[in-house]
């Protein structure tokens, strides 16, 4: 109970600051509810939520220098892209080219299935991935059989080696001139096919690429930033 002379308990009194917070928040209530449709306004920012949205790193496809950004996408359709503030070539910043490379993705001219144009034709017919496929892989195979170079003849002298040696300095390799000219070697390429790699594969699909093309023989293995 409380003690006589003192009024109401201590507990339930109200400060003057108090009561002016509660006072100006319900003055911007009824302001906002006055002024604004809340119905219309959480359905108009219901296609805006950020929790639609998938966000991925990616590399610049323009020049050799690397630099990353971060596409943003919904439902499967690219977004936006912008500089990566986090990436350690450009720090969030893009050249020209990098902050047009939205449009390259979003244009639409841009060709979304394979096309062939048979020889001797005057326009392009729309296959499947899978015919494309084939028909590359025929034509990497045709080629390679055509043109393969299992040896080659060259006149150059031969590499000594004493591995078993542990004086390296006096059993050093040594080239010994070659007797009689040229001699047949393996060589297991052909020069009919080459590989050019692009600015936008990661250091593994560079890996695997380089794989690929030293297994079909190939020895002119290029980058797109050096041409």
């Amino acid at each position: 109970m409380d003690q006589p002379g003192r009024g109401v308990s201590q507990t339930s009194s109200i400060s003057r600051r108090d009561l002016f917070r509660l006072t100006l928040s319900g003055g911007y209530g009824l302001a906002l509810g006055g002024l604004l449709d809340v119905r219309a306004v959480r359905a108009a920012t219901g296609d805006l939520k950020l929790s639609n949205v998938s966000e991925f790193t990616t590399s610049c496809n323009f020049c050799s220098c690397g630099c990353g950004m971060i596409a943003a996408v919904r439902d499967g359709k690219l977004l936006k892209m912008e500089g990566d503030y986090d990436h350690i070539v450009n720090r969030g910043a893009l050249c020209v080219k990098g902050i047009s490379m939205f449009a390259t993705h979003a244009s639409s001219q841009r060709l979304t299935k394979p096309r062939y144009r048979a020889p001797g034709s005057d326009r392009w017919q729309e296959i499947s991935w899978d015919d494309a496929i084939a028909r590359v892989a025929k034509k990497i195979r045709e080629t390679r059989d055509q043109t393969w170079m299992a040896t080659e003849m060259v006149d150059a002298p031969d590499l000594s080696v004493d591995r078993a040696s542990g004086d390296r300095l006096q059993s050093a390799p040594q080239f010994i001139p070659l007797k009689g000219g040229k001699r047949a070697v393996p060589v297991n390429r052909t020069d009919a096919i080459g590989f050019m790699g692009g600015a936008q594969n990661t250091n593994e699909e560079c890996y695997l690429f380089q794989k690929a093309a030293r297994l079909l023989g190939m020895s002119y293995v290029e980058h797109q930033a050096r041409l």
